[in-house]
């Protein structure tokens, strides 16, 4: 049977909405279950995939989309991190990656395609902004590396391409699908922002229990302003008191990524300076030493001064953690990705 590009993907669709799809095409109720079940547990790629279903009737559907991207290159860094390129159904090419230790398999989310924020330590801003993701196109990451990895993924972060509160609609709508169809709880999911006016208030909404990770990388307005040029049109104070409104809608604690550049912002006196803004806040700082770029020539601190601002947080009763990224050989590490093979 011909289709239309209007065709919504069955990848990131209900239980309830798959039986009613199947339905509408003259397929007993049950026949909801199966297709929820090789959607997302069998990862069928096509209708025709789907075996316990008649023959005549696959095939007058085969043309209807799943929702699955196709692998357009791979590589693996020597400590077993993934990073996988795309291709979309339009032909654009996004970046995720598979992060395995002895107990978890983490997979970084990519939710927009490029990134519009422009971060001037980060290689994904660097290459522009393109479109949103759609949530079957954010679920099937999940997918595509639990099935390479043949092992169930654990964690789930949005930390890699785009900044996924500029296409929030989609993003709740593929947490929702991660955790009810894909079977991980939302605890274990972490969206990351570099915080927009009203952004945080409009997620904290939604009642989720998925961790908010928060991209702070300065302790100060003025250097925020010149590592985040969005942040200009957003002071650092809106944004910890709106994080504080998060934390009191919630119950949920905010987690602070803090990328160390040496030199720029990784000074006691930025220290001091970050744990004065934290005081008595129900947070988590995670201390991410830079991964290096080509376009910019900041450099990674050395491993005291990066104990030493870890440190005088600590002194100050502020909860931190230094947290090294994986994959760096791979360019998968994290503000190395970028849609390319390098």
């Amino acid at each position: 049977m011909a289709t239309v590009a209007t065709n919504k993907p069955l990848l990131g669709q209900s239980l309830l909405e798959l039986t009613t799809w199947i339905e509408d095409r003259g397929q007993p109720k049950y026949r909801g279950k199966q297709l929820h079940q090789w959607l997302y547990q069998k990862g069928a790629k096509s209708l025709l995939d789907i075996t316990v279903f008649p023959k005549k009737w696959r095939e007058d559907f085969a043309d209807y989309p799943i929702g699955r991207s196709n692998l357009d290159y791979f590589s693996t860094a020597p400590d077993r991190t993934r990073k996988y390129l795309l291709r979309l159904d339009d032909g654009l090419i996004i970046e995720t990656v598979g992060i395995p230790t002895a107990s978890r398999l983490t997979v970084c989310v990519s939710t927009q395609v490029g990134c519009p924020m422009a971060c001037d330590f980060c290689a994904t801003g660097k290459g522009g902004f393109t479109r949103n993701l759609k949530r079957h196109e954010i679920v099937d990451q999940v997918l595509t590396v639990q099935e390479d990895f043949q092992q169930r993924v654990s964690n789930v972060v949005f930390m890699g391409m785009g900044e996924p509160l500029l296409n929030i609609n989609e993003v709740v709508g593929a947490v929702k699908s991660i955790n009810e169809d894909v079977g991980i709880g939302q605890r274990s999911l972490t969206i990351s922002t570099v915080g927009l006016p009203g952004k945080i208030r409009q997620l904290a909404a939604y009642k989720l229990q998925a961790t908010l990770a928060v991209s702070l990388h300065a302790s100060n307005q003025k250097l925020r302003e010149q590592l985040i040029p969005s942040a200009k049109h957003y002071h650092l104070n809106a944004l910890l008191d709106e994080c504080r409104e998060y934390v009191n809608s919630t119950k949920r604690r905010v987690s602070f990524e803090y990328v160390l550049l040496a030199g720029v912002n990784d000074l006691p006196q930025h220290a001091i300076e970050l744990s004065k803004h934290l005081k008595g806040f129900q947070s988590h700082v995670n201390l991410i030493p830079y991964n290096p770029i080509n376009e910019v020539d900041y450099q990674r601190p050395d491993k005291s001064r990066i104990k030493a601002f870890r440190d005088i947080l600590e002194q100050k009763h502020v909860a931190v953690s230094v947290r090294y990224s994986r994959g760096l050989e791979a360019d998968a590490a994290c503000g190395q990705l970028r849609s390319s093979k390098s």
